[in-house]
Parts: C-alpha cells; sequence; structure tokens
C-alpha cells in the first residue's frame, strides 16, 4: 500500500450493490480464464502492452464518434486488460486489484481536499491551480512540475499536456488573446528557412509553430488531438465520396484532372457531413 491519509467514508454501495457484483464476477472468470485457457495463461505484461494500447486508441475512437454501444463494449475491452496486469501481478506476489483500488481511492482522496478536507475550490479553475502542487507534495511524486509528462505520449497529445501543466505551475500568457502574435511570429520564423531550404531549420520551425497552436488550442478549451482527429475523419469522408463518384463515372482518380478532383470535394462539401459533427 501507499503512504496517502485515509479516508472514514461510509460505504455507499453495498456488497449485493449490481456494480459490485459485476466486478466481482468478472474477476472470477478472469481467475478460470488464467487456469484452464492456454492463451490466458501464457500472457504477460510485456504480451499485453501493445494489445493494451489498441484498446485504448479503439476507446477513444468511439468516444470521438460518440458512438454510444461501442463506447461501452470498448470500456469493457480496457478494464479487461487493467483487471489482467493485476492478476499477474497477484500470482507474482506483487499487488492485486484490491491494492490498485484502494491506491486510486486514497491518490483521489488526496488530490481532493476541498472535497474530503477543509480546503476551498468553487470552480474547475481553482481545482486545476491547485493539481500540481497538491502531486508536488506526495511522497515519491514528481520531483519537477514536468516530469510526470509521459515520455511515450503521442506528440500533440504531449504538447498539450506540457503546457497544461506548466500553465498550473504559473507559466501562462496573461490574456489569451496574446498566443496570436506568438503564432504570427512562429509562422514568419518558418517562411524565413523555408526561403532558405535549410531541412533541419525548416523541421525546427515547423515544431515551434504546431507547439504555439498547440498551446491556442489549450487556451481556447479546444482539444487539439480531438480536433485534429475531427478533421481527419472529415477528409476521409470527403475524399471517399470523390473516389466514390470517380468509380461511378468509370473513371480511375489517377486519370481526374485536379480541377474535376476540386469540384467533387466541394460537392462532398456540401453533401456529407462528417460523423464526428453529427
Amino acid at each position: 500500500m501507499n503512504d496517502y491519509p485515509s479516508f472514514p467514508a461510509a460505504a455507499r454501495r453495498p456488497a449485493t450493490h449490481p456494480s459490485l457484483q459485476a466486478f466481482g464476477r468478472l474477476l472470477d472468470i478472469l481467475d478460470e480464464l488464467r487456469e484452464k485457457c492456454p492463451w490466458d495463461k501464457k500472457q504477460t505484461n510485456e504480451s499485453l502492452r501493445t494489445n493494451t494500447i489498441e484498446e485504448t486508441y479503439e476507446l477513444c475512437e468511439a468516444i470521438i464518434r460518440d458512438a454510444v454501444p461501442e463506447i461501452k463494449k470498448e470500456l469493457g475491452d480496457v478494464l479487461l486488460h487493467i483487471v489482467f496486469y493485476a492478476k499477474i501481478a497477484e500470482e507474482k506476489g506483487q499487488f492485486d486489484i484490491a491494492d490498485v483500488c484502494h491506491s486510486l481511492c486514497d491518490k483521489l482522496i488526496f488530490r481532493h481536499p476541498h472535497v474530503f478536507g477543509a480546503d476551498v475550490a468553487k470552480t474547475p479553475g481553482q481545482v486545476e491551480q491547485n493539481w500540481e502542487q497538491i502531486k508536488l507534495k506526495e511522497k515519491g511524486g514528481n520531483r519537477t512540475v514536468l516530469e510526470g509528462v509521459p515520455a511515450s505520449l503521442p506528440s500533440v497529445a504531449k504538447a498539450h499536456r506540457i503546457q497544461d501543466k506548466a500553465r498550473n505551475a504559473g507559466f501562462d500568457w496573461d490574456r489569451k488573446e496574446e498566443v496570436w502574435a506568438k503564432v504570427q511570429e512562429e509562422f514568419r520564423e518558418l517562411e524565413q528557412e523555408i526561403a532558405v531550404m535549410d531541412p533541419d531549420k525548416m523541421e525546427s520551425e515547423f515544431g515551434d509553430l504546431f507547439f504555439s497552436l498547440i498551446n491556442a488550442a489549450r487556451l481556447y478549451k479546444i482539444n487539439p488531438d480531438n480536433a485534429l482527429e475531427r478533421t481527419n475523419q472529415k477528409f476521409i469522408q470527403r475524399f471517399n465520396y470523390i473516389e466514390q463518384k470517380a468509380k461511378e463515372q468509370g473513371k480511375p482518380l489517377k486519370e481526374m484532372t485536379l480541377a474535376e478532383m476540386e469540384t467533387l470535394w466541394q460537392e462532398a462539401k456540401g453533401t456529407v457531413r462528417p460523423a464526428t459533427e453529427h
């Protein structure tokens, strides 16, 4: 266990609560699988890791599409991986799913003193301002503000997380409108390097421009990863429309002129509504 303070709250859910019974059923089934299924018996943390990443992305995709039945299904897949890792650790005598749950509960209590203690935080902004400072106080917690940003995060998500953590430490623009001057500055610097055609410097300036745009998204409460994925899906659907129309005309895409494609593209914009905008 850990050194987080406990909170003597009365249980809100009795042992007969359907959610607890369902969770117990899942644990019992996994016990059976680890004992009797050849595939499940051979799984390790390392063999599951790649599948865990895949399941997480599938959940994120379902959330972006707001596909409720798929969200329920993918949540189950992610939950299976969580209890699977805990089961492997239990077999090694390291910890079990109860330790995982208690550790999480204790951490949530410690990080929400405005709910479980005497602190006051009446707005989401006030909660966020206190969050990083609370984490730095934890025993064994991050020694620096940015240390807790996972190195393996995708670049867009990592940039957003870095900027959010810096903001919680007080490093941010006084007014969000000021960020656009920085975006324009980075764009001008990129243009200068493109004129010189130095590949390394162009890449560096592209990175600076992306970082400043992600910063702008954060300031305007836009999730940059979600925004980019919406555009990805929008492009896919519109391009698929062009491809389908080309097939109906009996003409391969490579034989279409750019003007013909542009006509179909504009047509698609008026007739195809991206799933993410439903």
